[in-house]
Formats: C-alpha cells, structure tokens, sequence
C-alpha cells in the first residue's frame, strides 16, 4: 500500500515540472501581473476580467471578449508597452454587446 501511494505521489510530482528555470518563471509571473495591472488602469476595471493573460519566457498571449476593435488595438499596445515583453499573441475575439 505505501509502495502505491509513493508511486502515486511520484507520477503527481512529476506533472509539475516545467522547462522554465524558477527565475524566469517568477519574471513571468512579474509580466502578467504588470500586464493585468497596465489593463486595468488603460481600459478599465470592467474589461480586465473579461480578458486572460499568460506570459512565458517574455510572451505575452491575450485571450478572451472585447467589445470592439479599438479596445482589442489598446489591449495589445498596452501588453507591448510592458518592459520585459518580447511578444505578444493577440487572441482576443471582438463581440457585439
């Protein structure tokens, strides 16, 4: 029984590892934040949960509704902005209110 259980905890464990150094994973973790924070104050506490923002290795990806162009156009320029980014995915999908 504790044979399975070590095993059991052994293959979770090893789910958990990821191909990024712990630096660059807290540098990403610093990105998104600044990202959401910069959203925020650009386009507005309505609009920021609406959208998700992943960063890895100074990649930003942008996912989820906006209502219009415009916003979609400042959301991008806002990640952009945001020192650390090298790119950033624009998956953000305009719809209609």
């Amino acid at each position: 029984m504790k044979l399975i259980c070590l095993a059991v905890i052994l293959v979770s464990l090893s789910g958990c590892r990821t191909n990024e150094s712990p630096e660059k994973q807290v540098n990403d973790l610093k990105i998104t934040a600044a990202v959401k924070s910069k959203l925020a104050s650009g386009l507005g506490l309505s609009t920021v949960p609406d959208i998700s923002v992943n960063s890895t290795d100074g990649v930003v990806t942008l996912s989820g509704p906006v209502d219009s162009a415009a916003t979609r156009a400042k959301a991008d320029s806002i990640a952009r902005s945001v020192p650390g980014v090298t790119k950033v995915v624009d998956n953000l999908q305009v719809t209609s209110q």
